[in-house]
This record gives C-alpha cells, sequence and structure tokens, in this order.
C-alpha cells in the first residue's frame, strides 16, 4: 500500500518553502502527496514556535489532527520547525499523539522520519540547526504557480532581545550566489512569473560567505533569468541597507518598488532596549533616502507595542511617527514574551489590556494613512499580476508590484485583457482602504 501523505504548514513563508522542499522529497520517495487530511495516513505538521499564539496554534493543531487517528485513516503523526526544534522534549514527553518529531536543521531527513514513525519507533531528529538547503534538493510548489517565495539565507545573528529565531534557526548562513539563481532558474521552467527573496535578515545577505553585502549584486542576476518579471524584497534589516541596494531597486525595472523593512519602533530607548539598529534620527534618514531616490516606492514595515518599558510617552511619539512617515503598509505586534530571552527578564512588562489597546490604537491611526494615500494611484496605468477570477462580480482580481502574495491589498480589474497568471495593463479609477480597481487596457 502507497502511504499518503499531508503536510500542514504554519507560520512564515520560510516554513512554507521548508514545506515545499519536505514535499518533493516525499513525492521523489513514491509517497502520494494528498490536500484530504481525512485521506492521508501520514500527517505532517510544519509548526511555528515564535511567539505564544502561534505556539498555541500549533499545539492545538497537532491535537486536532490526532483525532484522525480514530476517525480516519491516520497511522503516523509527524511535528517538524520550530515548535520542535525549541520544545522536543517536552513534545514528546507531553503529547505522546506524536509518532515522530524533526527539527529545522533535519526536514531533509523527512523521508527516514516517516519510514520509521510508520514502524511505530517514535523518531527524533533534532540537532543544531546549521542546515542550510542548496538547489539539488527537490522542491514541490504548493502556492499558484506563477509566484514563489525563494529563501536566500536562514538564521540570524542580529540577536534582539525579543526574538526567539537564533534559537530555533540558528546563526547566519547565506546560500551562494549560484545556489538561489540555480533555483530561480528552476522556478521559471515552472512558469513562475514572481520570486519573492526571503530570509530572517535579507539585507545581511552574503557577509558570511563573501565578506561583504551582496543583496544588490544577487538581484540583479535573478532579474536576469528567463521568464521573471518581478523580483520582490522581504525582510529588509534596517542597519545593513546599503546605498548599493537602494539603486539597484530604483534602476532594475524587474525589481519591484516595494521594500519590505521591519523597524519594530521608532523611540531611541525601546529601540536601546530591544538591541535594534540605529535610532530615530537614522530610521528617518534611511526612510527619507529611500523614497527620493525610489520616489515611488511601497514601504511596509512592521511594529512592536508594549514592549517591556514602553511608556504612554513612548507610544505617543511612536503614534506621531506612524503619521508622519505615512508607511504605505504598515502591521502591528503586540509584544510577546519569549522564554530564554533578554527582553523576558526586563522590568516594566507592559500589561496586556495597555498592549491590545496600543495595537489597535496604532491600527487606526495606520487606516486613516491608507484612505490618504491609495488615492495617488487614480489615473496610473500599472501592471497587475492577475490571480483569479470572481465570476459574481465578472471582475479579475489580481496585485501590482506594490503589493506582496496574501499581506497586502488587491486589484479588481474589469474588461481584463488577459487570463489567471498573466500581467495585465490596468488603468486606476477608485481606491479605497487597501484594495483599488480600474480597468483593462488593450
Amino acid at each position: 500500500m502507497i502511504e499518503k501523505v499531508k503536510i500542514v504548514t504554519l507560520g512564515c513563508e520560510k516554513n512554507l518553502v521548508d514545506s515545499e522542499i519536505m514535499s518533493g522529497l516525499i513525492d521523489q520517495r513514491g509517497y502520494r502527496l494528498v490536500e484530504d487530511r481525512e485521506e492521508a495516513t501520514v500527517i505532517i505538521v510544519n509548526t511555528c514556535g515564535f511567539i505564544d499564539a502561534a505556539k498555541e496554534e500549533s499545539v492545538n493543531t497537532i491535537l486536532d489532527l490526532a483525532d484522525l487517528k480514530q476517525t480516519a485513516n491516520l497511522k503516523a503523526l509527524i511535528v517538524s520547525g520550530c515548535l520542535t526544534q525549541r520544545y522536543k522534549q517536552a513534545l514528546m514527553e507531553e503529547m505522546p499523539e506524536i509518532d515522530g518529531i524533526v527539527g529545522t536543521g533535519d526536514f531533509y531527513n523527512i523521508n527516514e522520519i516517516v519510514d520509521e514513525a510508520l514502524k511505530g519507533k517514535k523518531p527524533i531528529q533534532v540537532g543544531n540547526p546549521v542546515f542550510n538547503y542548496e538547489e539539488v534538493l527537490p522542491r514541490k510548489l504548493s502556492t499558484a504557480k506563477y509566484t514563489t517565495y525563494v529563501k536566500i539565507a536562514e538564521g540570524c545573528d542580529n540577536n534582539c532581545t525579543f526574538c526567539s529565531i537564533p534559537i530555533m534557526r540558528g546563526s547566519f548562513r547565506s546560500r551562494s550566489i549560484e545556489s538561489v539563481v540555480a533555483e530561480v532558474k528552476h522556478m521559471a521552467a515552472q512558469g513562475v512569473k514572481e520570486i519573492s527573496l526571503i530570509a530572517q535578515d535579507s539585507t545581511n545577505y552574503g557577509t558570511d560567505l563573501y565578506g561583504e553585502y551582496k543583496l544588490a549584486e544577487l538581484m540583479d542576476h535573478v532579474t536576469k533569468v528567463d521568464g521573471i518579471e518581478w523580483v520582490r524584497l522581504h525582510y529588509a534589516y534596517p542597519g545593513f541597507f546599503t546605498d548599493e541596494l537602494i539603486e539597484m531597486i530604483a534602476a532594475n525595472p524587474k525589481i519591484c518598488k516595494y521594500v519590505d523593512m521591519p523597524l519594530q519602533h521608532s523611540e531611541d530607548a525601546v529601540l536601546k532596549r530591544m538591541r535594534r539598529p540605529g535610532r530615530n534620527r537614522d530610521i528617518r534618514e534611511l526612510v527619507a533616502k529611500i523614497r527620493a531616490r525610489i520616489p515611488n516606492v511601497a514601504l511596509r514595515t512592521s511594529l512592536i507595542v508594549g514592549f517591556p518599558g514602553e511608556t504612554d510617552e513612548d507610544f505617543a511619539r511612536l503614534c506621531e511617527f506612524v503619521k508622519e512617515i505615512k508607511f504605505d503598509r504598515l502591521g502591528v505586534f503586540t509584544y510577546s514574551k519569549e522564554e530564554d530571552t533578554p527582553a523576558s527578564r526586563l522590568p516594566d512588562q507592559v500589561p496586556e489590556e495597555v498592549k491590545e489597546w496600543r495595537a489597535n490604537t496604532l491600527m487606526e491611526i495606520q487606516r486613516e494613512v491608507s484612505n490618504q494615500s491609495s488615492g495617488k494611484y487614480i489615473g496610473q496605468v500599472m501592471d497587475v499580476l492577475v490571480e483569479r477570477y470572481d465570476g459574481r462580480s465578472d471582475v479579475y482580481i489580481g496585485r501590482s508590484q506594490y503589493d506582496a502574495p496574501e499581506i497586502d491589498g488587491e486589484v479588481y480589474v474589469a474588461n481584463c485583457p488577459v487570463g489567471i497568471g498573466e500581467m495585465a495593463k490596468v488603468r486606476i479609477t477608485h481606491a479605497y482602504e487597501y484594495d483599488l480597481s480600474g480597468e483593462g487596457v488593450l
């Protein structure tokens, strides 16, 4: 009997890439990948362990899927990812429903884990997270065929006081330029048009391998791959954002004029406690430089509210900062107290209800900013990557270069001149809080 395997992915895009590699390995092994959990005889849960809410979701998902041993065909439940890297012993001791565990640096052995779990051996493979995958590993895309993520590095050396990523993912490790380009060529051959480059810290790319910042050079190489039309940058650490990188984004027509640069806060005292690079003045100067050299850029950032010691005055100044800078895209997170991180031991922890109020307040401010800024696109003709059709309203829906997959806004296109997975020229006629709409242009 051929085993049927279902992979459930939780957490970030970096986890998604790992799951796609596991899918490729499982497919090579001869197991059958399935979407229906009721049909699966083996389920792999690729977990997130970044913050408390993610841990809770991971645990609840594992317990929910374990019920399928009684109600469906499930024979082996395997857990991988960040939660296992951090809590392998506790998971095996407290959740007997789990039949096997594999860490963030060992997932390339997934077939061995599956084989042993099916034999009832309860395998555990969680070593130091030092593995760095190369293009020789198979990968089976789970995203739409025209867009995907490519991981350019793993781990992180920045040691922000609130972050547990180095514990779960290890130190910073770049892939070679040749490895990344080879994978992009493989993706392009499958019809991928948009490549989103991801890492825990993208702008530090190359320093460990080449002794210098190489992200601009890497992006240039990726844009030269036949078939690739958009290259998008995520998780750009502000401390390593070079002038060369700014010029590459500005000058290269295939690079989306979109910068995802998590700042986490604006106030010097909070940034110092977070162990983040630079201070308020440095952030303002960098944002101004990016906008001056890339006038049509869409800037996305993420902010943390309720960090230990964040005062009412700190938060009020953060609100003014958001009003003044007018980020095109913004996400807000409440601080999560992560064990074994320096911030978890800081005094003046902020009450949960205060964190929630601050997050909601900041998002209300951003809604006003978004309402004001989206109107600038009215009258423009822009390229839109068409992603789906809505039969009820007879419109196609896609994204511009200013919107990342699944996290930003969309463009609703009437009289669309192309099909799904193609680029359409669209004249924008209306702007909403986060989305746009317009007419296809022949």
